[in-house]
């Protein structure tokens, strides 16, 4: 979804970076060209685990009138917000039937389901960290 954003740049200093759309959702950038994935990791920081994304897109024109945004300049940028989709996914996977035995016992010990330990473990090997992400996981790997 294209989001109005606005940039300022003063000499000397990097480029800040306000998404109206978005309350709260405020970045930098040391390079011009670093405002876009700027913007998307923002966007994602902001909203990650939640379960009500961003909303929609004004058009650019809301904004660009207003006295609030004076002496910078607008961009319309591509916020990828499939990244922020806590939607569950059903896959069909095969996995070694002492495998899955392995995990149903792990799960159960943690009283979660095969799902939430098999998200669980995802997370610890992608770098997540285990219970931060609420809108991930419905249970704590301690419960």
């Amino acid at each position: 979804m294209f989001y109005p954003v606005y940039v300022h740049h003063e000499p000397g200093a990097a480029y800040g970076i306000t998404i109206p759309d978005l309350p709260g959702v405020f970045s930098a950038a040391d390079e011009a060209a670093d405002i876009p994935r700027m913007v998307q990791e923002a966007v994602e920081a902001m909203y990650e685990g939640e379960s009500a994304g961003p909303g929609p897109a004004s058009p650019l024109d809301r904004y660009s009138q207003s006295d609030e945004y004076t002496g910078g300049f607008w961009m319309l940028i591509d916020v990828d917000l499939s990244k922020l989709s806590t939607k569950a996914v059903r896959l069909n996977i095969s996995l070694p039937e002492y495998l899955v035995g392995r995990i149903d016992e792990a799960a159960a010990q943690r009283r979660m389901s095969r799902s939430a330990y098999l998200a669980l473990a995802a997370e610890h090997e992608l770098g997540g960290v285990a219970g931060s992400n609420p809108g991930r996981s419905k249970q704590s790997p301690h419960r």
